[in-house]
């Protein structure tokens, strides 16, 4: 890894923090009300599941999960068989449910912004050192699985 950057669980964790402040100083219109807001969980626990997954399958293809660190395999079995980011992806839902638990449109305000900076900050150089380690080999993985989903 190299020195000073910020890794994705770094802004993970500030998305939460910034939905959960955003929601209660600036409530801006609690559109989900209890009990409905419960379906929150399922998406918390979906996403969570996501990343143990997928960490899981870092851990057994013996291949690093930080961005910047050089992969030495190309997982595509899995979660990874529906989306080329499925760590991400399980964020971007534990967000959501998040968000539909707060029920508040400032907390869901967070998610766009989180998207946009993993995907300028982390996706786009894994792509780029995912292709020239792995050449033909991703561009082909890369035209069968979507990005996100």
């Amino acid at each position: 890894m190299k020195s000073g950057k910020i890794l994705p669980p770094t802004y993970f964790n500030s998305a939460i923090v910034l939905m959960i402040t955003l929601h209660f100083v600036i409530p801006v219109y609690d559109m989900i009300d209890y009990p409905y807001n419960l379906v929150g969980v399922i998406f918390i626990l979906t996403g969570t599941l996501l990343n143990l997954w997928t960490d899981r399958l870092f851990k057994i293809y013996a291949t690093t999960v930080k961005p910047f660190d050089e992969s030495s395999a190309l997982i595509v079995d899995g979660p990874f068989q529906f989306s080329r980011n499925p760590m991400y992806l399980g964020g971007v839902v534990i967000l959501f449910g998040l968000f539909l638990i707060l029920g508040s449109l400032s907390s869901f305000l967070i998610i766009p912004v989180f998207i946009f900076i993993v995907h300028q900050r982390f996706i786009l150089h894994e792509e780029q050192s995912l292709e020239k380690k792995f050449g033909d080999q991703f561009l082909e993985y890369k035209k069968r699985v979507r990005r996100w989903l």
